[in-house]
């Protein structure tokens, strides 16, 4: 589920689905963006990746974690997907600003980057593997 989860209305009936057609042993891949990230808590409200309304649900490592263990699935496994927090600080800056500021998104997006690595991995947007417990 590459950055769908967050557009799914019934998350419930989502996971209940996806329980009854994985196979034994399989695994779930699920990428959203997280709003736990310094680049989420630096832009705030115009944080680019909130995108409202496609977005219904608003995920971090902690919540995902959360809601699909409520299914009996674990987190076995988490990437960063080390390039959304550039693409996701260029829209950013425009939703601040009304302008295209490359610059200011690059070194934001390495400052976010930067700081997820040296902070539990809090990265802008995540891939989690999950597998049922």
């Amino acid at each position: 589920m590459w950055h769908s989860l967050e557009h799914v209305s019934s998350l419930r009936d989502l996971i209940i689905n996806i329980t009854r057609i994985l196979k034994d042993n399989g695994i779930i891949v699920v990428a959203v963006p997280n709003c736990d990230s310094w680049d989420a808590k630096y832009y705030k409200d115009h944080w680019a990746a909130y995108d409202v309304p496609r977005h219904l649900y608003h995920f971090t490592p902690k919540t995902l974690g959360l809601l699909f263990k409520n299914y009996s699935f674990k987190i076995v496994n988490t990437f960063p997907m080390i390039f959304d927090s550039f693409y996701i600080s260029l829209l950013s800056e425009k939703y601040l600003s009304g302008k295209t500021k490359y610059f200011k998104a690059l070194a934001n997006g390495i400052k976010s980057n930067f700081y997820a690595r040296k902070n539990e991995k809090n990265y802008s947007s995540l891939i989690y593997f999950l597998k049922k417990e």
